[in-house]
């Protein structure tokens, strides 16, 4: 195998880790092609080149002796590690990427490279369809096998993470120019509930950038941020996220005639999602928050579509 020397990781990633994890992660970024070419010689492999992209993790390019391409991918929090790769091994032989390697010890993992390139495939035209059925088929994987006990639960997210910062940033952040909107979304996120029939593994961070596309042009859905709970956030995140302000109606429409979960169940979870979402946009001066505003405004109108 031919050492090869990575070098530092480039100022652009290293300025997203630290605004994603804070200062601190600087020591781990300047140890990640020593992780890296520990990895590569462990595995055997070839090492190719950063592949800057993402906010929580490093990306490399790698191969096999024998040419099969693979990407590495160290992450910076070795329990979202632990995390990515228990979900990614549960839903083996489904629509993800698959784990060749991983080293725990290192929080480093070797994955299947989607489409033989970084980033993987082209897109098809009928995306927002075959999407949907290959988060059907995710969800299916995660009800029919054994979850994980030591994924984290949607519960808890809800009532530890998303309620208590929601709650904050109503008494931090100026909302009154949205507050209408806030104040129409609001009661869906306290009475949010979870359905136990519909539990399964969640992959809970499904930007359009997470789902790629293999050589025949079936998405695999990658970088997650696995929970177990109720199939609802998904479909809801999905719908609001997937290409925040173009086409929510579609995917509504066909999040409910896939999941066979009804648009007026599906509807409060949206509604909740994208309140946190603006309350966020606004903290931190995203210029995505206006269009998040119109996200909340559409879920918000008295529409027979939208209506809980």
């Amino acid at each position: 195998m031919g050492k090869r020397t990575l070098g530092e990781v480039s100022e652009e990633c290293r300025r997203r880790l630290v605004t994603h994890y804070g200062p601190g992660v600087s020591v781990w970024l300047d140890a990640v092609p020593t992780l890296m070419e520990l990895a590569a010689e462990r595995w055997k492999l070839t090492l190719g080149a950063y592949y800057d992209a993402g906010h929580a993790s490093v990306v490399v390019t790698a191969g096999t002796l024998d040419g099969r391409p693979l990407l590495l991918k160290a992450w910076a929090d070795p329990n979202r590690f632990r995390n990515e790769v228990t979900a990614l091994r549960l839903w083996a032989g489904g629509p993800t990427a698959g784990v060749v390697e991983a080293a725990d010890d290192l929080a480093v993992a070797a994955l299947e490279m989607i489409g033989g390139r970084p980033g993987g495939g082209e897109r098809p035209p009928r995306e927002v369809p075959t999407v949907a059925a290959a988060l059907q088929g995710l969800h299916t994987f995660g009800r029919r096998r054994r979850q994980p006990r030591e994924l984290p639960s949607l519960t808890a997210y809800l009532h530890q993470e998303v309620r208590p910062r929601v709650r904050r940033r109503l008494e931090s952040v100026d909302v009154a120019p949205w507050q209408g909107h806030i104040d129409a979304a609001l009661p869906a996120l306290v009475a949010l509930e979870e359905d136990a029939s519909r539990v399964t593994v969640l992959h809970a961070d499904l930007y359009r950038e997470n789902v790629l596309f293999d050589w025949l042009g079936h998405p695999r859905l990658i970088d997650p941020l696995p929970m177990v709970g109720d199939a609802a956030f998904d479909w809801a995140f999905w719908t609001v996220y997937y290409d925040l302000g173009h086409d929510i109606d579609a995917r509504l429409a066909s999040a409910a005639r896939i999941s066979r979960i009804p648009v007026p169940v599906l509807a409060p979870w949206c509604r909740a999602l994208a309140l946190d979402g603006l309350l966020f946009y606004l903290d931190t001066g995203d210029p995505r928050a206006s269009r998040m505003d119109d996200v909340l405004a559409w879920l918000s109108a008295p529409t027979a579509r939208n209506r809980s």
